[in-house]
């Protein structure tokens, strides 16, 4: 991972049980001391006073929204707790985006350099999920956002309603990994300090991270057929793929006014390019406005080289985004060795 301080952002609709799922962090045997910024709506909080009885800080912000109002108050909390702890939970409201809550640590230099998101989970209650995606935006932005899935309380639906549920969740996001529990029974080493922010970390654990399996929604069939899906709140995923190397200065040209012009739409967005004349893979992943990517480790032998991207967000043009992927298409002789040149968020 990484000797910066891992922080895990924890999301989820009003009763979905991040609470639950706090205190089994907070009580396992872990040997760590974590840090837990807990937010709620209104004057008095309650949350606080739901969580075990231990060594961890708690803070509470319980003067508005975290991914709003109170930003600037979290930043400089953050700032205080980066000497004396292993980890830090940030628990939003259950109303809350978690989009601008993942992007303090990027905007503000001392995060970034002392501390590294590790995780946006979003924990999803079983039993009410499906009437939440029909009307509640900040419900479907959550699960969108996620990089991983709590599917919490499955003992109160059937197993018809759990694949059911599943299938309308990957359909919202088809990145994702989901873990079925009970009150939140995870094992805490598939949710913490495994680098679900980091696509690298992610692609080599998971191969499939950006292609599901065969069967479910947003599943790249061996010919890498592109395809793309629209669903619940107005939130559609693309996928572009090509077996054909990228000139990476026009990707990254195109990534970058992509991300500059649309970013407010665009949830998340992952990918692996092929650079042409590049033995490493281009790797990027956007939060909103921000951008970052660089070449890494080099494609194996016998590895197919292609280039993968997924995008989720609202007003997707597909049209639009496969024809901008499109004209990134290397030209011979037109390689990285060539251009030289790197816009800004991406990085050799």
């Amino acid at each position: 991972m990484t000797d910066r301080i891992p922080v895990t952002v924890l999301t989820g609709y009003l009763g979905a049980g991040k609470t639950t799922l706090l205190n089994r962090i907070l009580s396992e045997d872990h040997g760590k001391r974590y840090a837990v910024i807990v937010n709620e709506f209104g004057e008095i909080g309650i949350d606080g006073e739901l969580i075990a009885d231990t060594d961890e800080e708690l803070l509470e912000f319980n003067n508005g929204c975290i991914c709003c109002t109170v930003r600037g108050d979290l930043i400089r909390t953050l700032r205080g707790l980066l000497t004396n702890f292993d980890a830090i939970i940030v628990e939003t409201t259950g109303l809350a985006d978690p989009a601008p809550v993942a992007q303090t640590f990027f905007i503000d230099a001392s995060l970034q350099a002392r501390t590294v998101l590790d995780s946006v989970t979003t924990l999803v209650d079983a039993a009410h999920i499906l009437p939440r995606l029909a009307d509640s935006r900040e419900a479907a932005e959550q699960v969108a956002f996620a990089d991983q899935i709590v599917l919490n309380k499955t003992d109160l639906v059937s197993d018809d309603e759990l694949t059911a549920i599943e299938a309308r969740l990957r359909r919202l996001n088809p990145l994702a990994p989901i873990h079925r529990a009970k009150r939140a029974d995870v094992a805490l080493g598939k949710l913490l300090e495994r680098g679900g922010f980091d696509l690298e970390r992610i692609v080599s654990l998971e191969p499939d991270f950006l292609n599901p399996p065969h069967g479910e929604p947003g599943h790249l069939h061996d010919d890498y057929c592109n395809d793309d899906h629209r669903h619940d709140g107005g939130i559609a995923s693309v996928s572009l793929t090509a077996d054909t190397p990228m000139d990476q200065a026009g990707i990254s040209r195109w990534l970058s006014e992509l991300i500059a012009s649309q970013g407010q739409d665009i949830l998340r967005a992952k990918g692996i390019i092929d650079i042409a004349d590049e033995e490493r893979r281009l790797v990027f992943q956007a939060v909103h406005m921000l951008l970052e990517g660089e070449l890494q480790r080099l494609w194996k032998p016998g590895e197919k080289r292609c280039s993968r991207l997924v995008f989720i967000g609202r007003n997707l043009d597909k049209a639009a985004l496969q024809a901008g992927f499109d004209a990134c298409i290397a030209t011979p002789g037109a390689g990285a060795a060539q251009t030289g040149e790197q816009p800004a968020g991406l990085s050799q």
